[in-house]
C-alpha cells in the first residue's frame, strides 16, 4: 500500500493532478433497469435520498438521450490521501474559487478526484499546478 500523506501540506505538495481522458456527466435516475445498464461504465455512484446519482462518460448520456448540458472533465489528485485527510479538498475547492472554475470534489478510498466544467479543465489544471508548486515542503 502506498504511504499516506500526513498533512495538508504534504497531501498539497504531492498532489500531482493528472487530467483523466474523457468526458462526464452527472445524472440521477430511480429506474432500476437504467442504473444497472450504467453500473459497468459509471465512474462514480452514490445513493442519495432523491436517486442515484452517477457519473457517466457523455457518449453513454447521449446514447441513453440523456441531458449533456454540462459535461465536465475529471482531474485525479495522485496523492495517496488518508480517509481522515484534512485540508486537501478545501484547498482544492478554494484555489479553484478563486478563478471562478466550479468544481465537484469526489473522495474515492485511493485518491480525490475533482470534476470541473470541460471547457476550463486547461486553467483548473493550471491552477492545481500552480497550487501544488506553491505548498510548503516537508512541515
Amino acid at each position: 500500500m502506498p504511504e499516506v500523506a500526513k498533512t495538508a501540506y504534504d497531501m498539497i505538495s504531492g498532489m500531482a493532478p493528472e487530467l483523466r481522458p474523457g468526458s462526464f456527466v452527472f445524472v440521477t435516475t430511480n429506474d432500476p433497469a437504467l442504473v444497472a445498464s450504467f453500473s459497468a461504465k459509471a465512474v462514480s455512484t452514490f445513493k442519495e435520498d432523491e436517486g442515484i446519482s452517477m457519473i457517466i462518460p457523455v457518449d453513454l448520456a447521449e446514447k441513453s438521450m440523456l441531458n449533456v448540458d454540462h459535461p465536465m472533465r475529471c482531474i485525479t489528485l495522485n496523492v495517496f490521501s488518508s480517509l481522515e485527510g484534512v485540508g486537501l479538498t478545501a484547498a482544492v475547492a478554494t484555489a479553484l474559487g478563486d478563478h471562478d472554475i466550479p468544481c465537484n470534489m469526489v473522495a474515492a478510498f485511493h485518491h480525490d478526484h475533482v470534476f470541473v466544467p470541460s471547457e476550463m479543465c486547461d486553467q483548473a489544471m493550471k491552477v492545481l499546478i500552480s497550487l501544488q508548486n506553491g505548498a510548503p515542503k516537508g512541515m
